[in-house]
């Protein structure tokens, strides 16, 4: 995978902003959350937080993750997304 930085996004040299990112080990994403944080809201771009290469959980915009609170929870806007991706 080809990596894009975005020098003006970026709030730290240490933690380039990779356009497309989708995996992140955790560790290496408590090591730089605030910026992490600042990318996910910026580029309004999920990140799956990985351990040993197995996805454990995701850092997802805010208004995401109020309209799934909205839809009844997670596990209800999972089923609406499913039902609509294979209708």
């Amino acid at each position: 995978m080809s990596e894009l930085y975005n020098e003006t996004l970026c709030t730290s040299k240490r933690f380039a902003i990779v356009v497309g990112m989708d995996d992140k080990p955790i560790a290496e994403a408590r090591a730089n959350l605030s910026e992490l944080v600042a990318s996910v809201r910026l580029l309004r771009q999920g990140v799956r937080l990985s351990r040993r290469g197995k996805p454990q959980a995701a850092l997802v915009p805010v208004e995401l993750f109020d309209a799934a609170e909205a839809a009844g929870g997670m596990d209800a806007a999972t089923a609406i997304l499913r039902k609509a991706l294979t209708a």
